[in-house]
C-alpha cells in the first residue's frame, strides 16, 4: 500500500517519494490541517485561501483545514464547508491554484459535535452529539469565545442521515478538485466523542462496548472510501489527547480495536496525533506501534515534530509520513526550508484566527 523509506542514514528519507494509496507524493512532509477563521460569508472559500494553499504547495501534501460536511457540524465562526454549491465552487480556486503549483491537496470533513454553540447551529437549535453531556469547552464566536452549549443526543434512526452527509461531502470534494479526503475522527469533535466512553453513553449499537462505540467511524469510512475510493481516504485519529474535554478509560485497547477495524477497509493512510493537541512532547503511557500493527496503509504521525526528530522518526520506521501544522502559518517555504536546513519564521499568534491577509498569506520566504 505505501513503501516505505529505505535509507536509514541519509536525512534526505525525509525528501523520498512515496506512494500513499493512489496518491503519489514527492516528498515525506504534510501540511496539518489549520483552522484559520478566513472563510467568506456562507462559510465559502475564497481567493486569499486560495493564495495561502497554493504558496505551501511544495509540501508531498496538503490536509485542507477542517471543513464541516453539514451545517449542523459548524463549531466555530467562519469555518467553511462543503455542503453548499458555493462552497464547492470556493474550493475549487483552491484546488485549481494548488493543482497549478503542482501540489496534491486533500480535505478534512468535519462534524465538531458537541464543541459548538446555538448560535452557530440551523435556528439556533442544540448541537448533537451521542449523549446530552456539555464539554467544558469553548468555542469561538461572532462575540469571541464563549462556553460550548449543552448538546441533544442523536437519535439512532438519525445516524443514516449522518452517515449520508459524510458520503455527500466526499463526493463533493471530489467535485471540488481534491485528490482525497482525510476523516476527521480526533480531536473530541463528533467521531471522536462516539468512541469515548466520557461522550458516549448510548445504550443502542452505537454505544457501551468497544466494538459498538467504533462502529460510527467504521461506517463513515466504509461509505466515504465507497463514494471515492480507499485509496484516497484517510482518517485522523488522537488516542490520548484531552482536547474537546475528551477521554477514554481504556484508550489503548479502543484504539488497537478502531486501527483493526480500519485496516480491513485497506485506507490509504492514517493521521496520528501523538500526545496532548498542540502541547508539549512528554512522554505518553500509550504504545503507538502496537496501535499501529495491523494498518497496511501509510503511517502520517504529527505533534510537535521538528527537522531532526522527523527525519529520526522516518528513519527508525516509526512513520511514513510527518505532519507539519504551526510551522507552515509562518512559513509558506517550509518543505524548502526543511531541505536546506534553514531557519525559521516566527508566527503571531494574534494572526492564528480569523483576520485579512496580515498573518495568513504575507509571511515571508527565503527568497
Amino acid at each position: 500500500m505505501n513503501q516505505r523509506a529505505t535509507d536509514a542514514t541519509d536525512a534526505t528519507i525525509l525528501f523520498q517519494p512515496i506512494q500513499v494509496g493512489e496518491l503519489n507524493l514527492p516528498n515525506r512532509v504534510v501540511m496539518a490541517p489549520l483552522t484559520r477563521n478566513r472563510a467568506s460569508a456562507g462559510n465559502v472559500p475564497n481567493a486569499m485561501n486560495a493564495t495561502y494553499y497554493a504558496q505551501r504547495a511544495d509540501a508531498g501534501l496538503l490536509i485542507a483545514e477542517a471543513t464541516q460536511i453539514c451545517p449542523e457540524g459548524q463549531g466555530y465562526i467562519a469555518t467553511p464547508g462543503i455542503h453548499s454549491d458555493e462552497q464547492i465552487a470556493g474550493w475549487k480556486q483552491v484546488t485549481g491554484a494548488v493543482h497549478e503549483r503542482g501540489g496534491r491537496i486533500v480535505l478534512q470533513l468535519w462534524h465538531v459535535g458537541r464543541i459548538s454553540h446555538t448560535s452557530l447551529q440551523p435556528d439556533g437549535k442544540a448541537p448533537v452529539a451521542p449523549s446530552a453531556i456539555r464539554a467544558n469547552a469553548k468555542t469561538f464566536v461572532a462575540e469571541g469565545f464563549v462556553d460550548v452549549s449543552t448538546p441533544r443526543a442523536l437519535t439512532t434512526a438519525e445516524i443514516p442521515a449522518l452517515i449520508e452527509s459524510y458520503r455527500q461531502a466526499a463526493a463533493n470534494a471530489r467535485a471540488a478538485g481534491f485528490d482525497g479526503v482525510e476523516i476527521h475522527a480526533a480531536n473530541g469533535y463528533l467521531l471522536d466523542q462516539f468512541l469515548r466512553d466520557s461522550t458516549n453513553q448510548r445504550t443502542d449499537a452505537y454505544g457501551g462496548s468497544i466494538d459498538d462505540r467504533s462502529r460510527l467511524l467504521f461506517e463513515v469510512s466504509a461509505a466515504v472510501a465507497g463514494e471515492i475510493g480507499a485509496g484516497r481516504t484517510g482518517v485522523r485519529l488522537s488516542p490520548v489527547t484531552s482536547f474537546g474535554d475528551i477521554a477514554d478509560s481504556q484508550p489503548q485497547a479502543l484504539f488497537n480495536h478502531v486501527v483493526e477495524r480500519l485496516a480491513s477497509l485497506d485506507l490509504a493512510y492514517l493521521h496520528i496525533i501523538e500526545g496532548e493537541t498542540g502541547g508539549e512532547r512528554r512522554p505518553q503511557p500509550f504504545d503507538y506501534a502496537a496501535m499501529r500493527k495491523p494498518f497496511r496503509g501509510a503511517w502520517m504521525l504529527n505533534n510537535g515534530y521538528d527537522r531532526s526528530m522527523a527525519i529520526e522518526a522516518l528513519r527508525a520506521g516509526q512513520a511514513d509520513l510527518i505532519a507539519f501544522g504551526r510551522p507552515f502559518i509562518a512559513n509558506p517555504d517550509l518543505t524548502r526550508r526543511l531541505r536546506e536546513n534553514a531557519g525559521l519564521n516566527q508566527g503571531d499568534p494574534n494572526t492564528f484566527y480569523g483576520g485579512d491577509e496580515h498573518g495568513y498569506t504575507d509571511y515571508p520566504t527565503l527568497d
